[in-house]
């Protein structure tokens, strides 16, 4: 098992044909990807990224900047971006999924062969909400209205000590995010929605199209916007189909 400051219990394998570096929801953290790892394998590489400030790095400071945890990210990340890779990003990790691309292509360093987002809008579609200045008290009602936080969570004082001020950084980073106007990616960008979210209908996910020059396609399956956390199985399956096939030694050319 590999375990990093920033990779959480991934495990290689020989015959693996993918690396599938797993970025967090907001407040949330790696080990929700940790049944994947054994489920994906030994076809894909789980690597789970885990960001300050929450589980084994509860007492890091967490990032409210999102072009800080980017640079951050860069260089933690480059060592592990060994043979073909690609991003999934969950909410807040797809907007890390697609700035981080941006940023390995700004600096020269190897590009992900493929972006999965899931459950975010488009990032050049205005933020129109607020929630990292809300009160306490309004942040939690927000949060348990997304159906991402039990509400026996919140109502344990500790555990809302220690995890309002992760989801308020979190959300910080995400609408400290500025949308510049840059060339559409040439990685394939498949998206993920729930058929049930509110919050991010298929109406904000087409417009992913825009930002790639290589094959879209999105993927509604059932559910709000934590779809895939109780049944992740639909999900898996769409990961394993999206993997190229390879001949062993050879780089791949499609997804």
């Amino acid at each position: 098992m590999r375990s990093s400051s920033w990779i959480f219990n991934a495990k290689s394998y020989t015959d693996a044909r993918l690396r599938l570096f797993c970025f967090p929801y907001a407040g949330g953290g790696a080990s929700v990807y940790v049944p994947w790892i054994t489920a994906l394998a030994p076809m894909i590489e789980v690597y789970p990224v885990q960001l300050p400030g929450r589980e084994n790095r509860l007492m890091e400071k967490p990032y409210t900047q999102f072009d800080e945890l980017i640079e951050g990210l860069v260089p933690a990340l480059l060592p592990h971006l060994s043979g073909p890779f690609a991003f999934f990003g969950h909410s807040m990790g797809a907007l890390i999924s697609f700035g981080l691309t941006q940023q390995l292509r700004k600096q020269g360093h190897p590009l992900p062969e493929q972006l999965f987002i899931s459950a975010y809008r488009a990032p050049q579609i205005p933020n129109r909400e607020v929630l990292h200045t809300l009160s306490d008290a309004a942040l939690v009602r927000k949060v348990l209205e997304m159906n991402g936080t039990q509400r026996a969570i919140f109502e344990n004082e500790e555990m809302r000590r220690l995890l309002l001020p992760v989801m308020r950084a979190d959300f910080s980073v995400c609408e400290t995010y500025v949308h510049r106007t840059v060339e559409p990616l040439e990685q394939p960008i498949t998206v993920f929605g729930g058929l049930q979210d509110d919050r991010a209908p298929r109406a904000v996910l087409e417009p992913w199209s825009e930002l790639t020059n290589k094959k879209f396609r999105v993927a509604m399956l059932p559910g709000d916007h934590f779809y895939w956390r109780n049944a992740p199985q639909a999900l898996w399956q769409q990961l394993k189909q999206e993997v190229p096939v390879r001949i062993a030694g050879t780089p791949s050319t499609t997804l």
